[in-house]
């Protein structure tokens, strides 16, 4: 019976690992929509202004009137591209997929370090329950762009996880 806890907490411990590494790479991507999203607010108030300056509005100078009708011009356009883009949408759905593949990960750790102390039927139902919440995530298919993988690595790598043979001698313990 040891053996089929140690099994399934090791389990518990991978899924951790898991939910770190997608919790990482979406908190990284939430980041940069959320970045985007002031971009995409605060550029067309900018770019407003400027084309309608009336200091630049009144010159006569070529350079001056392509520079208004410019900012004219991408002061109506980037909300437009921001709409297609659909950021809003793909932002709201980022950070509840962000919360939950977070607190996903700190369930399964809990499951392995302290519920795998439990009679296995009821460890095996803990975990049963998160598997059910982990498999509703990733039923979405919500990814983050590729560029974030590398950064997700580095900043995981300083996440301290307990070893697979502490993890083994922890669950061998006497049960109190």
């Amino acid at each position: 019976m040891a053996s089929k806890s140690v099994e399934l907490a090791l389990e518990c411990k991978r899924q951790s690992e898991s939910c770190l590494y997608t919790s990482t790479s979406l908190f990284i991507w939430l980041r940069f929509l959320r970045t985007m999203k002031i971009l995409f607010i605060v550029c067309p108030l900018v770019f407003g202004s400027i084309a309608s300056w009336q200091v630049l509005r009144t010159s006569h100078l070529p350079h001056i009137t392509g520079l208004t009708s410019a900012a004219a011009f991408l002061a109506g356009l980037l909300p437009t591209i921001y709409a297609a883009l659909k950021f809003g949408d793909s932002l709201e759905e980022c950070k509840r997929l962000a919360g939950e593949f977070k607190n996903l990960q700190d369930r399964f750790r809990q499951a392995a370090l302290v519920s795998s102390r439990k009679p296995f039927a009821e460890f095996e139902h803990d975990t049963e329950l998160l598997m059910a919440r982990l498999e509703k995530a990733r039923s979405d298919s919500y990814t983050a762009q590729s560029g974030v993988s590398a950064v997700r690595r580095r900043r995981s790598k300083r996440v301290t996880t307990i070893s697979t043979s502490a993890l083994r001698r922890l669950i061998l313990l006497p049960h109190r």
